[in-house]
């Protein structure tokens, strides 16, 4: 329907470092979504776990994970998104990638990197903010710890969907799931937050909470810890009016980010 798009959330229990067996994982997952899909999203670094032996795992653009997500979205019409580690121009970067069915169409590099768990060691920050676009909607891409800091993530009325991809572990899940109805409600937009299940090689448990959450902060559904698949249907005239009705974006703070 015109104003409205499907998003299949993935939440997978992930093999660790072992990106054969997870994209076959997935691949197996992913027929399962329903015909008509607009947008698949799958976790952060869904092909090896949240690893920080970045040096061996990381793939180039044009390798088998990206190939496989290039495949993925060719076969199902649909776009793809979901992180990988990613060696490009002599760094390593934990990148969102951006894939419509006829290939690449940008890509996200995380900016906030995981300082308790050495990620800032292992990884290159990202620098830039992106905004994609499908169906009429804007998506604000975002991995895992930046949920945290809500300025970059601000809606300076350049988005509609704000998206995050996580291996968000089981310690802090209220956060998640404070946290991603927090951004909703603040930037009055949708949120989608894609999490993963399981424990991963350094014995860290994820509780999964995939969810999708309404502008006003309902939540339109919020998986529980078993491995699964859910689909939401966005609609642009919904929020729209609900922006109209219930100004807040009118004063809000400026600002600008260093």
């Amino acid at each position: 329907m015109e104003g409205q798009i499907t998003v299949c959330q993935v939440q997978p229990e992930l093999v660790w470092e072992d990106i054969d067996a997870n994209l076959e994982r997935l691949d197996g997952m992913i027929q399962h979504i329903s015909p008509g899909t607009d947008l698949i999203i799958l976790p952060e670094t869904f092909s090896t776990g949240f690893t920080m032996q970045s040096d061996r795992y990381a793939e180039g653009p044009d390798g088998k994970a990206v190939t496989w997500m290039r495949r993925v979205a060719s076969e199902t019409s649909a776009y793809i998104s979901g992180s990988l580690i990613i060696r490009e121009g002599g760094h390593i970067f934990n990148r969102l990638y951006w894939i419509s069915p006829g290939g690449i169409e940008g890509h996200y590099d995380k900016r906030h990197l995981f300082r308790m768990g050495r990620e800032d060691t292992f990884f290159t920050q990202g620098v830039s903010r992106e905004v994609f676009t499908l169906g009429g909607f804007r998506f604000l891409p975002q991995i895992c710890y930046d949920l945290r800091f809500p300025v970059f993530s601000r809606n300076q009325g350049d988005y509609d969907v704000l998206f995050y991809v996580a291996n968000w572990p089981a310690p802090r899940h209220l956060v998640w799931e404070t946290l991603n109805r927090a951004r909703a409600i603040e930037n009055q937009s949708y949120v989608l937050g894609i999490n993963r299940v399981g424990l991963d090689g350094l014995g860290v448990d994820h509780l999964g909470g995939t969810c999708a959450i309404d502008p006003r902060g309902n939540i339109i559904h919020m998986m529980d810890q078993r491995s699964g698949i859910r689909t939401a249907t966005l609609d642009l005239s919904s929020l729209r009016e609900f922006r109209e009705s219930f100004p807040a974006w009118k004063d809000a703070d400026r600002f600008s980010i260093g």
